[in-house]
């Protein structure tokens, strides 16, 4: 009867400790952590343009998103695909949104990444994504923000749907006509969270 207890209670710890420490917390340009449904300023961490604010291009809708020298854009909140969790962390899947962004486009403000463009070889970020429901069928709304040299980039690389395929890719700069238009490029935009 010990045996079997000692067995247990060995296994049990194993399977605990298998599953490894959550990973960091996201901070903000105060030191506080970033949590899930506050709004924030997402900033160059280089200093070379501001925030991320929306534009038309091409078409009016629904909006890409690109980023604006001279203020610091729109404000943005996340939404991690846990949305019991209050806390936003690096490597987690989250949907990010415009927030009280008011536009005459019928989509939502919800990030998603848009259909391969054949006339740039880009991938842009638009907007006219899902909140949660993750799966397959949302994989284009899902991004991550991993932590890069002193500050953080956005990254697409969705863990949302096991048996889906997709590239990952660091979110960068790709300036066209419309502006510096988010897209899965090289180098990484590197950026800070300012919370509103």
């Amino acid at each position: 009867m010990l045996t079997l207890v000692l067995l247990i209670a060995l296994s049990t710890k194993a399977m605990l400790g298998a599953a490894g420490p959550a990973p960091k917390q996201v901070v903000d340009t105060s030191g506080k952590m970033v949590r899930a449904g506050a709004n924030y300023y997402i900033v160059s961490a280089s200093g070379d343009v501001g925030g991320l604010d929306l534009t038309a291009t091409g078409q009016d809708c629904p909006l890409d998103v690109v980023a604006v020298d001279g203020y610091s854009g729109s404000l943005i909140s996340f939404t991690p695909v846990n949305t019991k969790k209050g806390v936003i962390r690096v490597s987690t899947d989250l949907n990010i949104n415009f927030a009280a962004y008011y536009s005459s486009c019928p989509q939502s403000t919800v990030w998603k990444l848009k259909d391969y463009d054949y006339s740039t070889g880009q991938w842009f970020v638009t907007t006219g994504g899902d909140f949660g429901n993750p799966g397959w069928q949302t994989i284009n709304n899902w991004f991550k923000i991993e932590e890069y040299e002193d500050a953080y980039k956005l990254v697409y690389c969705p863990s949302v749907c096991k048996g889906c395929s997709y590239q990952c890719s660091d979110i960068g700069i790709y300036q066209d006509q419309y502006g510096k238009r988010l897209a899965l490029t090289y180098p990484p935009y590197k950026v800070k969270f300012q919370l509103a």
